[in-house]
């Protein structure tokens, strides 16, 4: 395959990731192999920052559509924002530290049991509950934001969609108020990403800026169709995303 054909699969995919990513989160899955089947000759670190670049620009683009139409619970999120960004950057720092084998475990449980509890629960996330937003709301705001910050900055698949999950969950948001809140907490995690790899060069800037531009059209297609069909939609493709994911991990993990 030559670089034009490569790049011209390489904007499918992302528009792909781009379009699961801004309805449910976990558009990396999509994405991110795709980045490592078409770049075979650079390393590791520079196919993720190239895709954290592209991550990151169709996240801005779908948090700017969200926010025009969704009332965002500010007073919630941007405590949770802060600390999804600091310990995304610890998170970061800490890769050769923390052994990614057991992490992979752990969270491949974690969607297997939010999986069965999404699915038994048929109402879960189609409507939303009164939310007061408290200091014990915040305080449990920053611990998750923490937490899946730290994960995403040591690993990261399906961050999104837990994110989205706790938000439905814990925080009685529907399903399309949990995702647009979800691409807040994630927007820290990727700007603290960023700040770990363009330093080191570990971004390529003209194929990180085609995929971006795909991203992005992904991005608003996915917004679009969120919007358009309601929490349901999202908890329908949400329970797809959590299947594929699991079986995607469980391969990986038991192969």
């Amino acid at each position: 395959m030559d670089f034009e054909q490569a790049l011209f699969a390489l904007g499918f995919f992302a528009f792909c990731g781009g379009l699961i990513d801004a309805a449910v989160g976990g558009g990396g899955l999509v994405q991110l192999p795709a980045l490592l089947h078409a770049l075979p000759q650079y390393s590791l670190a520079t196919v993720f920052g190239t895709n954290k670049l592209a991550v990151l620009a169709g996240n801005l683009s779908s948090i700017y559509s969200y926010t025009k139409r969704i009332n965002i619970v500010w007073k919630l999120m941007l405590p949770t924002m802060l600390s999804a960004f600091v310990f995304a950057l610890i998170g970061a720092f800490s890769v050769s530290i923390v052994p990614k084998k057991i992490m992979e475990f752990v969270v491949f449980f974690v969607l297997i049991a939010m999986a069965i509890y999404t699915f038994a629960e048929k109402r879960l996330g189609l409507i939303s509950t009164e939310f007061h937003c408290g200091t014990k709301e915040i305080a449990w705001g920053i611990f998750f934001g923490g937490l899946i910050g730290f994960y995403d900055g040591v690993f990261g698949p399906g961050s999104g969609s837990l994110l989205l999950f706790i938000f439905v969950k814990y925080f009685g948001f529907d399903f399309l108020n949990a995702s647009a809140s979800a691409k807040l907490v994630n927007l820290g995690t990727f700007c603290a990403a960023l700040m770990f790899f363009v330093p080191t060069g570990n971004v390529l800037w003209a194929v990180g800026g085609v995929v971006a531009l795909c991203n992005i059209a992904g991005s608003l297609t996915g917004v679009f169709l969120a919007l358009r069909y309601g929490s349901g939609f999202i908890r329908i493709f949400f329970l797809i995303l959590l299947v594929f994911l699991i079986g995607r991990m469980g391969l990986s993990l038991f192969s």
